[in-house]
């Protein structure tokens, strides 16, 4: 090989070596991809319902003590023949998820049971017999045991259709829970049991004592 062949082909191999290299300074570089919006989904607000929303006022002399809530409950539930009563004056008188407890022996199957039910409840059962048969309920003793802020109160009664009726067609005791919340009373539970030939009520419940 010539000197003049070696120097033309020492030159092709360095063009040939060189070239990559000098594309590989001319290439762009890629653009880096932007990231991802973080995209993020707003946690709603829990509404939480305030439990004495639904409940009437009621009226102060009503919850003013032990002695007028209990005369208020009996109060109004009672009234002659064809007397609408106030079951908004008797939905005040209840603490949120205050229970009525009818209890006794079920004429059909002989069992002792007990219904739980709301005072809701018992207006939607009970509000058409009340008053279309007529219903008096009244107080004939009461035995009191309290503590702090609650009171248990056995409380006998006496049911007649009007006030003239001489004898009573029902007798009973009402176990009622009270609560004072530090500005009034509060009825938590009224569970009641009528009187049978099995369980009359006690001598001591028969007779009107002075509180």
């Amino acid at each position: 090989m010539s000197v003049t062949t070696r120097a033309a082909v020492a030159a092709a191999l360095c063009l040939s070596l060189a070239a990559p290299a000098a594309a590989q300074d001319v290439k762009p570089l890629p653009k880096a991809s932007a990231p991802a919006p973080i995209v993020t989904t707003p946690v709603p607000k829990t509404v939480v319902p305030d439990p004495f929303a639904g409940i009437p006022a009621a009226k102060p002399a009503d919850v003013a003590s032990v002695d007028a809530i209990v005369s208020a409950v009996y109060n109004v539930i009672s009234g002659d023949k064809g007397v609408k009563r106030d079951w908004n004056r008797f939905r005040s008188l209840f603490y949120p998820g205050a229970r009525m407890i009818p209890t006794g022996r079920n004429s059909t199957t002989g069992k002792i049971n007990a219904r739980v039910a709301s005072p809701e409840s018992y207006i939607e059962a009970n509000s058409s017999f009340l008053e279309s048969e007529g219903f008096h309920e009244q107080e004939i003793s009461r035995h009191t045991d309290s503590f702090g802020n609650i009171v248990q109160v056995f409380s006998a009664y006496e049911a007649r259709h009007t006030l003239k009726d001489e004898k009573p067609f029902l007798r009973g005791i009402n176990s009622m829970q009270l609560f004072n919340d530090g500005k009034r009373w509060w009825i938590m539970t009224i569970a009641w049991s009528p009187e049978t030939a099995e369980h009359p009520l006690p001598k001591q419940y028969t007779e009107k004592q002075a509180r």
